[in-house]
């Protein structure tokens, strides 16, 4: 057992694949059958994270199933259920604490790209950099435009899908917020070097 959850932790840190990740999540949430794994894919993550054919979501459980991520639920067991005798997939152990992980990785990516945009917009004389400032929000506000949630306030209260809606909504509301702000003092700031190096307070 020791030896199969060191396999999958190994497989973990090699696992780059963003589809995969996602099925992860999906079988995490509850067993499923690779046919309704991709019709559960493509209405969770939609265009998000688009699958190049059906035949990506059948990889992407191979790998899982080599990694000890996930592993087919006993043939007595889907009997007990009364399901078809077609493979289902419940994840290990395993493969819930190695996507709990990636999650954290996967946050700590999303921060490392602010920092670096920060550091890198610095480099920049700053009246190009006051340019590309006006282009980012725009692109900004213009993402915002096209994905904002539909916010329905008490709709969906029950289950995973209205709970993945609401976290949706509020991380888009707060993070389009922050970003704004972030956007704004910036512009303040390279205005006033700007000023400066024009010798004007």
């Amino acid at each position: 057992m020791g030896s199969k959850i060191a396999t999958a932790q190994r497989g973990a840190t090699a696992m780059r694949s963003p589809v995969s990740w996602a099925l992860l999540g999906l079988v995490i949430q509850r067993p499923s059958y690779g046919y309704e794994l991709v019709q559960r894919f493509e209405r969770t993550y939609g265009d998000a994270l688009e699958l190049s054919s059906p035949s990506q979501i059948y990889t992407a459980l191979d790998a899982l199933v080599q990694r000890g991520m996930i592993e087919e639920l006993p043939s007595e067991e889907m009997a007990a259920i009364g399901r078809q005798p077609k493979p289902h997939y419940r994840a290990t152990a395993a493969g819930v604490s190695d996507y709990e992980q990636w999650l954290i990785a996967h946050a700590d990516e999303d921060r490392r790209r602010g920092r670096l945009f920060a550091q890198q917009l610095a480099v920049l004389a700053p009246e190009r950099a006051l340019a590309v400032i006006e282009r980012y929000e725009r692109a900004c506000l213009q993402e915002a435009g096209r994905t904002a949630p539909a916010a329905r306030p008490g709709a969906g209260r029950e289950g995973a899908g209205g709970l993945a809606a609401r976290l949706l909504a509020e991380e888009h509301r707060v993070a389009t917020g922050a970003k704004l702000a972030w956007i704004e003092y910036a512009r303040r700031e390279l205005a006033a070097l700007v000023r400066a190096r024009a010798g004007r307070p």
